[in-house]
C-alpha cells in the first residue's frame, strides 16, 4: 500500500508542473518529425564540375548521369582543370571529374581508362563520400567487358536504402535516454534542493520503496513514449517493425531500467541540480557516441571498441535495429536482451545501496 500511494505522489507531482506533461508528449513527436531527415549520413547538393578533354558520346553519358543523380548539381563544364580548380579553392564546387583524351576509343578497345576525380576534402564526410558517388557513375558508365572484375551487390534488408530505416529505432535510445534517465534524477535532487526528501526520509519507507516509486512512473511513460514513437514511425514514414512487436517493448524497457537505474545514482551522489546535469551529460553522451548511434562501432580503435561490451546503449541499438529491419526474432537478440538485463539489475542494486535515508 505504501508503494501504490509513493507512485501516486509521483503522478500527482508530474501532473501539476507546468513543463513536464508538455515535455512527456512533444519530445518524441519533435524527434520523430524532425531528427530523421536531419540525422543522416547521406549527403546531398554535391556540386559538381567536369572537364571533358574527350568529347565524346561515352564522356557525355558521364555528364548526363551527373545532371540526372539525385546527389549532385552540376556545375557545367570547364576548359581546363585549373578553372575547375579555382571553383573549388572558391567554395562554389565541390569535386571536379576529369575525363581524359581518348576516353572513349580506349573503352571501346577494352581498355579501362583512368579517370580524375579531385574532391574538397575541408569538410571530409562530403568530400569522401561525393568522390564514391561519382566514381560509382563512371563505373557503371564502362561496359562490363571493360572491367575485371565488377562488383555487384546484393541488399537483403532495407532494399531501397532508405536511411531513416536505420535511424528511427536508433532514436527511441535517445528518447528513452531522457524520459527515463533525465527525469528521475532531476526530480530527486529537486526534491533534495526543495527539502522535501527530508520528509521521505524520517518516514520507515523502505529503499526498494523508495526507490520503485521513482522508477515506475517514469517505466510507464517510457512505454507511452515508445508508443507514440512507433505510431507516429508508421503514420509519417510507413515504417513498422519486420520482427515481433513485443520485443521492441522489452528492449525499450530494458534499456529504460539501466537509465533510470544509472540517473538515480547520479542524484544520490549528487546534492545541487547543476551538478546531477553535468555529471549525467557527461556519461550518456560518451555512452551515445561510443553506441554505434552514428557510426558503426567496427571503425573504433580496438581500446574504444572494448567499451561496447559495457555499453547498454550498444547492445540496444543492434538488437533493435535487428527485430525492427531485419525481423529477427528473440533468438537473434537473446545475447543483446541478456546483457541488458545484467546490466540493469546490477544499475539497480547500485541504486538501491547508494541511497541514504539520512540524507
Amino acid at each position: 500500500m505504501t508503494l501504490k500511494y509513493l507512485i501516486q505522489k509521483e503522478f500527482l507531482q508530474i501532473r501539476r508542473n507546468a513543463f513536464l506533461p508538455k515535455l512527456i508528449i512533444m519530445f518524441p513527436i519533435v524527434i520523430m518529425c524532425v531528427m530523421p531527415w536531419v540525422m543522416q549520413m547521406e549527403v546531398k547538393n554535391i556540386v559538381v564540375d567536369v572537364v571533358d578533354n574527350d568529347r565524346s558520346t561515352r564522356s557525355q553519358q558521364i555528364v548526363h548521369s551527373i545532371e540526372a543523380s539525385d546527389y549532385f548539381i552540376f556545375g557545367g563544364q570547364k576548359p581546363a582543370y585549373h578553372d575547375a580548380l579555382a571553383e573549388i579553392e572558391h567554395g562554389k564546387a565541390d569535386v571536379v571529374l576529369v575525363i581524359p583524351q581518348d576516353y572513349g576509343k580506349e573503352i571501346e578497345m577494352g581498355k579501362m581508362p583512368q579517370v580524375l576525380i579531385a574532391a574538397n576534402a575541408v569538410n571530409g564526410t562530403k568530400g569522401s563520400m561525393g568522390s564514391a558517388y561519382l566514381s560509382q557513375i563512371v563505373t557503371r558508365s564502362v561496359p562490363y567487358a571493360a572491367i575485371s572484375s565488377q562488383p555487384s551487390t546484393l541488399l537483403l534488408y532495407n532494399k531501397h536504402q532508405n536511411y531513416k530505416l536505420y535511424m528511427i529505432p536508433a532514436l527511441l535510445a535517445i528518447v528513452m535516454m531522457l524520459m527515463t534517465g533525465f527525469l528521475p534524477t532531476l526530480n530527486i535532487v529537486g526534491e533534495k534542493e526543495a527539502g522535501t526528501i527530508e520528509q521521505i526520509n524520517v518516514t520507515p519507507v523502505s529503499k526498494w520503496a523508495f526507490i520503485l516509486s521513482k522508477l515506475i512512473p517514469y517505466w510507464l511513460i517510457a512505454l507511452f513514449v515508445v508508443t507514440v514513437c512507433l505510431l507516429l514511425a508508421w503514420l509519417i514514414y510507413g515504417l513498422t517493425p519486420a520482427g515481433p512487436l513485443w520485443l521492441v517493448y522489452v528492449l525499450a524497457m530494458l534499456l529504460a531500467l539501466f537509465f533510470s537505474s544509472f540517473g538515480l545514482i547520479v542524484s544520490n551522489y549528487s546534492d545541487t541540480m547543476q551538478q546531477a546535469v553535468f555529471v549525467i551529460w557527461f556519461f550518456v553522451v560518451t555512452i551515445m557516441l561510443l553506441s554505434g548511434l552514428f557510426t558503426p562501432t567496427r571503425s573504433m580503435p580496438s581500446w574504444a571498441y572494448m567499451t561496447t561490451y559495457v555499453n547498454p546503449m550498444h547492445y540496444f541499438i543492434d538488437a533493435i535495429r535487428t527485430v525492427f529491419i531485419r525481423g529477427g526474432a528473440f533468438r537473434e537478440v537473446a545475447h543483446q536482451v541478456f546483457a541488458l538485463l545484467g546490466i540493469g539489475i546490477v544499475m539497480s542494486l547500485w541504486a538501491v545501496q547508494s541511497y541514504k535515508k539520512n540524507n
